[in-house]
């Protein structure tokens, strides 16, 4: 068990009520029918902070695309333990989307330094495997750029949850 990143991708229905009731958004992440988020989803699990170091640098920052990508997002409702869900506009989703099209995969892999990972104490501490950043981070990023480029696609906006 640990923290790990959950996105949902918001049909417009969806998007509209959780603008009435922000209540409704812990549900939505909940899940429900499993056929009503199959493939509108996307689990980063412990990856997540070494995701967003890889896209900011940092451990924390927010503020640009790249940033908002991980740790984004309007908070609504309670707190799930590591915060609350939080929600991109589908304009914030094409923003997003957008930087992550635009990424330089060798200025990634660049971005990958064990020291500063430690230094910054980003979590999970794995940062000594071998292979993480091409088996672990990497195709974890992969999953959230196309996680993103589909909701920018279909004009959707996003609920984020470290959960």
């Amino acid at each position: 068990m640990g923290m790990g990143l959950v996105g949902r991708r918001l049909r417009p229905a969806e998007y509209s009520a959780v603008l009435i009731d922000p209540n409704i958004a812990t549900d939505l992440m909940d899940g429900g029918p499993a056929e009503a988020v199959a493939g509108r989803s996307v689990d980063l699990d412990k990856a997540w902070h070494g995701v967003h170091f890889l896209l900011t640098g940092t451990a924390w920052e927010a503020r640009s695309d790249l940033g908002m990508a991980v740790l984004g997002g309007e908070p609504l409702g309670d707190d799930l333990g590591y915060g609350p869900v939080r929600l991109l506009d589908p304009r914030g989703v094409s923003r997003v989307a957008a930087a992550l099209a635009a990424l330089d995969r060798e200025e990634v892999r660049l971005r990958f330094d064990r020291v500063r990972l430690r230094a910054l104490e980003i979590y999970p501490d794995i940062w000594d495997e071998p292979d993480v950043l091409e088996d672990y981070l990497l195709p974890n990023l992969d999953d959230l750029v196309a996680f993103y480029a589909q909701a920018a696609a279909a004009g959707e906006a996003v609920l984020l949850a470290v959960t």
